[in-house]
C-alpha cells in the first residue's frame, strides 16, 4: 500500500526538482505517514523557516516521521538531526542519481535539472558546501529525460541546475549549455517551448546566443545571477564578471532577441558597501533594463568570507532592500504598461493563470490549463497583465 508522503520544499527550483523525485520514490517504496523537509542554505531565513516547518510537522503530527534534506540539512546535520521528531537528515548526495536529468513537473510545465554543483567560490554563498563540485548530465539523458515530458503532454520545458553556464565542462566534451538547448530543439520538434532558467552572464556561450537569435522556441527570457553593480563589490564578493560585463551582455543579447526580458538576483546590503556603491547597484536595473527582480537582503553565511568582513547594521540592509525592491517594482510596471493593447502568445497555468513568452504573468480566468492561445492585454494590476474580455 502506497504511503502518505508530503513533501514541504524551500528555495530554488533544483530542489523542487529533487522533491518532486523523492517524494515519487518514498510512494513507490509504500512508505508509512512521511513528511520530507527539502532545506536551501542560501539566507538565514530559509534555514530559519524550515526549522520553524519542521517544529510545526512535529506539533500538528507527533507520530508522523519526518525526513529532512537540502543544503542547509547537509552543512549542518546535526542541528536538524537534534529537532524532535526528525527520524533521518539525508545528505544532498544521497537524494539523486549523480548521472541522472531529474524531471518534473508543475502543472502545464516540465522541469529538467541537467546540473548539480558549482566550483566556484563567491565570498557570500555556501551553496558549494551543500552541492559540492559541478557535475553535468549527459546530453543522451537529458534527451531521453525530455522526450518523456513531452509524451505525457508538457508544452514546455524549462532547464534548470545550480550553475547551469557551467554545463558540459566536466563532459570531456565540446557540450555547452548552448549545444545542448540547441539540440533538444532538434531532436525533438514537438517540443513547443524550451525557457532557461537562471545563468551567469559571463559564462554564457556563444552557442546559446545564437540559439537566442535564431530559435523562436526559445523563449525570450533570462534570469541572470548579477548580485551587485558596484565594481568593487563585485571583486568583494569574488564574483567573475564586472558591472560593464553585465550591462554588456543584456545589450548584446537584447540586439539579436529585441523581445528578451532579463530578471536578476541582486543582493542588499553587502559588507562594507556604501551608499554610493548601493546606488550603482540601484542604477544597474535601468543599465541592464531588468524587468523581474529577486533582491536579497545580505545574510551571513556560516563558512563564507562575507560573514568575517564587516557588516552593515540590519536596519540600513533591511532599508536597502526596501529600496531595490520599490526600484523592482517600478521597472516591472514600465514593461507592463507597455504591453497594454498587445497581443501575446501565453500558455495558461492552473490558477486562472498563464505566461507569456518573456515569462510576464498574465491574468487570464478563463482559459484552460496547458492551452497555449493568443491573449489580447487590456491592463495590469501592477504585478501581472490582465486579459481583455
Amino acid at each position: 500500500m502506497t504511503g502518505v508522503v508530503d513533501v514541504i520544499s524551500f528555495g530554488c527550483r533544483l530542489n523542487h526538482v529533487e522533491s518532486e523525485e523523492l517524494a515519487r520514490r518514498a510512494r513507490a517504496a509504500g512508505g508509512g505517514d512521511l513528511a520530507i523537509v527539502n532545506t536551501c542554505a542560501v539566507t538565514a531565513e530559509a534555514q530559519r523557516q524550515a526549522l520553524q516547518s519542521i517544529r510545526r510537522l512535529r506539533r500538528e503530527r507527533p507520530d508522523r516521521e519526518i525526513v529532512v534534506t537540502g543544503c542547509a540539512a547537509t552543512i549542518d546535520p546535526q542541528r536538524f538531526a537534534r529537532l524532535p521528531g526528525v527520524a533521518r537528515v539525508v545528505a544532498n548526495a544521497e537524494k539523486a542519481p549523480a548521472a541522472g536529468a531529474l524531471a518534473a513537473s508543475e502543472g502545464t510545465r516540465g522541469f529538467l535539472a541537467v546540473q548539480n554543483g558549482c566550483d566556484h567560490r563567491c565570498s557570500f554563498c555556501v551553496i558549494p558546501f551543500g552541492r559540492g563540485e559541478s557535475r553535468s548530465v549527459p546530453p543522451e539523458t537529458v534527451i531521453a529525460a525530455a522526450r518523456r515530458l513531452v509524451e505525457t503532454g508538457k508544452r514546455e520545458i524549462v532547464i534548470t541546475g545550480v550553475d547551469l553556464t557551467a554545463y558540459g565542462a566536466d563532459l570531456g566534451s565540446d557540450e555547452t549549455l548552448g549545444t545542448l538547448a540547441r539540440r533538444l530543439l532538434r531532436e525533438l520538434p514537438q517540443l513547443e517551448r524550451l525557457r532557461i532558467s537562471s545563468i551567469d552572464c559571463i559564462e554564457a556561450d556563444p552557442d546559446l546566443l545564437r540559439a537566442f537569435e535564431d530559435e523562436a522556441r526559445l523563449m525570450p527570457h533570462l534570469h541572470l545571477s548579477l548580485q551587485a553593480g558596484d565594481d568593487i563589490i563585485l571583486k568583494r564578493m569574488k564574483r567573475r564578471h564586472a558591472r560593464a560585463d553585465a550591462v554588456d551582455f543584456c545589450e548584446r543579447l537584447r540586439a539579436l532577441r529585441p523581445d528578451i526580458v532579463f530578471g536578476a538576483d541582486v543582493i542588499a546590503g553587502f559588507p562594507t558597501e556604501t551608499e554610493d556603491m548601493f546606488r550603482r547597484t540601484l542604477d544597474l536595473v535601468d543599465d541592464c533594463g531588468l524587468t523581474h527582480l529577486h533582491v536579497f537582503p545580505f545574510s551571513p553565511r556560516p563558512q563564507t568570507l562575507a560573514a568575517r568582513m564587516p557588516q552593515l547594521a540590519r536596519q540600513i540592509v533591511r532599508e536597502r532592500a526596501q529600496r531595490l525592491r520599490a526600484t523592482g517594482d517600478a521597472a516591472l510596471g514600465r514593461h507592463l504598461e507597455r504591453q497594454r493593447g498587445r497581443t501575446l502568445r501565453v500558455l495558461a497555468e492552473r490558477g486562472g493563470v498563464a505566461r507569456a513568452e518573456d515569462f510576464t504573468l498574465v491574468r487570464t480566468p478563463e482559459a484552460p490549463a496547458g492551452t497555449i492561445f493568443d491573449a489580447m492585454i487590456g491592463g495590469h494590476d501592477g504585478k501581472a497583465l490582465i486579459q481583455s474580455m
